[in-house]
């Protein structure tokens, strides 16, 4: 998860953490993420290797905060007058804090996000910290209605608390095979939060030949929730994190050195955390509904695909040259009494081959979905670093990290984490969110970043 903030303002983000392998810094984050690092809980199955604690050994986190707040060293304001050379991301002066959730392999727990989600709303005013974006370049396939479902309620408490939830839609529909449901992600499928779809420019500067591409998520079969908004998700150009897991398994990504690219939801949802960060930047008491209105209303309308693109595809030039309108929600809420199985949907990880299963938490805690709701809601579901009865973390800030802790004596189906070998071999993840990584065959579909591959785009002109 990872956040990010501007001007003092901070936004969180549920994803692999945003440091990158080594300890070796990327150039077009070392301001925007490195120069006040700030690293919530490590919260993924790595956090008990100390090689591995707060690294990014996959890459999809560092990419989707380049997206976000990328800022060279040799950026220089107006932004606009800058060298095309020098990398920037939506929200250049956005302040990033990073709650890591997944492996090097994407693996990655429900109860681990929705854990991570609690943290953010709980911390989100701790000193020095105003955290108003969470980021969720992330998805399940849940089997349940959002109404009832603890990984949509997390997200909608969230929401409540003031905090504007950006939820990738998911790729390919995977719940469209459901009359009852829509074809998006879970949490996007709460209708309180911005569920973002991706837009294709097919590489022009002009908004006349963007459509939309296949994988973007759209209604189906009477299903009445779909995407909120579009935005760009082709061919985007980040930053490559070398050594890690993605950069490793798609060369085909490569650009150079420096940089990779990408598409997806993900992505999309990237590029929708930066505007709404740029959104407060200007309007800094606008609401999480206010922020969803405005950038839904003044989206542009890709002709022939309205079922398809919500209120349009981003145009955060309108956004920022409007009145902020009025907007109060009044959907159904979430619960969150329902199943945490359900919510994980087809997406399971596993130890030694036994997979996670069942109403209970990653430390094989059983999940009583009512009580944490309660607790939720009252802001309460974190104790210091224990969370569902388990410690799962330190419980204090170190400089600027969140403290961590041992986990010792700690199991599900009679397997213990005593003696698990933490060199990252012992995990199997499957949450990635594309059917395939050009390729490569996941079963899961839970981070939303589609592929890693080239295409004849030039990525200069989205800079």
């Amino acid at each position: 998860m990872g956040g990010l903030g501007l001007a003092g303002r901070r936004a969180g983000a549920a994803d692999v953490v945003l440091r990158p392998r080594h300890g070796r810094q990327l150039d077009g984050l070392d301001h925007a993420v490195f120069g006040s690092e700030i690293y919530g809980p490590d919260l993924s199955l790595e956090s008990q290797s100390p090689d591995l604690t707060n690294l990014d050994a996959n890459g999809h986190g560092t990419f989707m905060a380049g997206l976000i707040a990328g800022h060279d060293p040799t950026l220089t304001a107006p932004y606009e007058q800058s060298s095309p050379a020098a990398y920037r991301g939506m929200a250049p002066d956005a302040r990033i804090v990073s709650l890591k959730v997944g492996t090097a392999d994407g693996g990655a727990d429900v109860s681990q996000v929705i854990a991570g989600i609690d943290w953010v709303v709980q911390h989100a005013h701790d000193p020095g910290m105003n955290i108003r974006v969470l980021n969720l370049s992330y998805g399940t396939n849940s089997v349940q209605p959002y109404t009832v479902d603890p990984l949509a309620y997390a997200a909608e408490v969230a929401w409540k608390q003031g905090i504007v939830v950006v939820a990738a839609g998911g790729n390919y529909g995977f719940q469209s095979h459901m009359n009852t449901l829509p074809a998006l992600a879970d949490p996007a499928v709460d209708p309180y939060v911005v569920a973002v779809g991706s837009s294709d420019s097919n590489g022009t500067d002009t908004l006349t030949d963007d459509t939309v591409p296949a994988f973007s998520p759209w209604p189906k079969r009477g299903a009445t929730r779909g995407v909120d908004m579009v935005a760009p998700g082709m061919h985007l150009q980040g930053l490559r994190v070398p050594g890690s897991s993605i950069d490793l398994n798609h060369p085909e990504g490569l650009i150079d050195t420096r940089y990779f690219r990408g598409s997806g939801t993900s992505e999309s949802a990237a590029i929708v955390s930066g505007a709404a960060a740029l959104v407060l930047q200007k309007y800094p008491n606008a609401t999480p509904d206010q922020v969803k209105e405005l950038l839904s209303d003044t989206g542009y309308p890709i002709i022939g695909k309205a079922q398809q693109i919500g209120g349009g595809e981003l145009q955060l030039s309108s956004a920022l040259t409007v009145p902020l309108p009025f907007a109060s929600q009044r959907w159904l809420p979430s619960s969150g009494t329902g199943s945490l199985e359900l919510a994980r949907g087809s997406d399971h990880i596993s130890m030694d081959g036994v997979p996670l299963a069942g109403e209970q938490d990653i430390m094989g805690s059983p999940f009583d979905p009512a009580a944490i709701a309660v607790l939720e809601a009252q802001g309460k579901s974190w104790s210091g670093g224990i969370w569902n009865g388990k410690s799962w973390s330190g419980n204090s800030w170190s400089g600027n990290s969140w403290s961590g802790i041992s986990w010792s004596g700690l199991s599900w189906s009679g397997l213990s984490w005593s003696g698990v070998s933490w060199s990252g071999n012992s995990w199997s993840g499957n949450s990635w969110s594309g059917l395939s990584w050009s390729g490569l065959s996941w079963s899961g579909n839970s981070w939303s970043g589609l592929s890693w591959s080239g295409g004849n785009w030039s990525c200069g002109g989205w800079s």
